[in-house]
């Protein structure tokens, strides 16, 4: 029920603020049962999958539940971790740095992560800052790029809880940043240490998680925010337009989705010739299922069986120093206004309370 075992307000209190550090997310375990949860959930959002939602449920619950959750399962077990899914392991370590990064610029807020789907879920996050008396919250997505599909989900979670919240804290969103300039400049430093260590290839390969093409059409800004993403990136590397190419990977069913597709433009230079490939997925902060297995592992394979000499995976952005440092920076400029700063003196606080008890306050 709506408005119940909220924590009661009390007088006297100074303001506190906390971000919270939203990615996709993970099943428990790489066992078929854990995953036909967590596929159940996520492919239960209408955000990601826009079809009729009767027609929807008979493909999702006749079709995919039974078949997909097993061989999906095979493939997280291929890239988990003695510390469980490389994207909760990086997320949580990426929510640490940014605290300890904006704690040492004097702002002593809490940062916490969730997974919009699973396990630290969105809703526990909140609850857990309110209990503390958070009452000014950041939200932080892991996307780079905006999509209904990613970013407007998580803010729906939000809103959701919100609804169930009587004392609701401010709120804010960082909607996008996909063409921030520390971020390009950190995806660019990945890039040329990769080079400066394993030499260049013939082409690089930018490869952005795919959405349904028909979410172009109704106005989704996302392809248009993935390719400039990738025209900064190429520029800061200083490359010429035939020395990358830009594709969308991650299809399910059979609808059109985002072309051109990663892994068949992969088999096409193969076959063309193309003896190196780098891949670099800027639409990923963190390494995970599809940048470790569906890149690393299954793309590489198309390229090598279709006659590409050498493939190199570049990793994501993770725990580099230079990463963690743009998300501060956006985080601090999304902060702004808040007072995070400079704390308030207790006795201002004290006599605050004294006052509205005096006028009858009960906390």
């Amino acid at each position: 029920m709506p408005f119940e075992n909220e924590p009661a307000y009390t007088h006297g209190q100074a303001p506190k603020t906390a971000i919270l550090l939203c990615n996709l997310g993970t099943p428990d375990a790489p066992t078929p049962a854990a995953v036909r949860r967590y596929l159940a959930e996520f492919l239960s959002d209408h955000r990601v999958v826009e079809i009729p939602r009767l027609v929807w449920w008979f493909i999702l619950h006749g079709i995919i539940l039974r078949f997909r959750p097993a061989k999906s399962a095979a493939k997280y077990a291929s890239v988990w971790t003695p510390e469980g899914s490389p994207l909760k392991v990086w997320t949580e370590k990426q929510a640490k740095l940014l605290q300890g990064w904006l704690g040492q610029r004097n702002h002593p807020v809490k940062v916490r992560w969730a997974m919009r789907y699973g396990s630290t879920s969105i809703t526990s996050q909140l609850d857990a800052m309110k209990a503390d008396g958070v009452t000014r919250v950041l939200v932080v997505p892991a996307y780079p790029q905006y999509s209904a599909t990613t970013s407007a989900s998580v803010f729906d979670a939000v809103y959701a809880w919100a609804q169930r919240t009587r004392a609701v804290p401010e709120l804010r969103f960082i909607n996008h940043y996909h063409d921030d300039t520390d971020y390009i400049a950190a995806l660019a430093s990945s890039v040329q240490r990769h080079w400066k260590a394993h030499g260049c290839p013939d082409q690089l390969v930018m490869s952005f998680h795919g959405v349904p093409a028909r979410t172009l059409e109704l106005g989704d800004p996302y392809h248009c925010e993935c390719m400039k993403t990738a025209r900064l990136l190429a520029e800061r590397l200083g490359l010429k337009k035939a020395d990358y190419k830009v594709t969308f990977q991650s299809r399910l069913g059979r609808a059109k989705w985002l072309e051109p597709y990663t892994e068949p433009s992969l088999i096409a230079m193969g076959q063309a010739g193309v003896k190196r490939v780098d891949v670099v997925c800027p639409g990923f902060s963190c390494d995970c299922l599809e940048t470790l297995e569906e890149i690393n592992m299954e793309a590489r394979h198309a390229f090598l069986t279709a006659g590409g000499q050498e493939f190199h995976y570049i990793p994501c952005l993770n725990d580099d120093p230079e990463w963690i440092t743009a998300l501060c920076n956006i985080s601090e400029r999304h902060l702004a206004g808040w007072q995070t700063q400079t704390a308030i003196d207790p006795a201002t606080l004290a006599a605050s309370r004294t006052a509205a008890l005096a006028l009858g306050a009960r906390q």
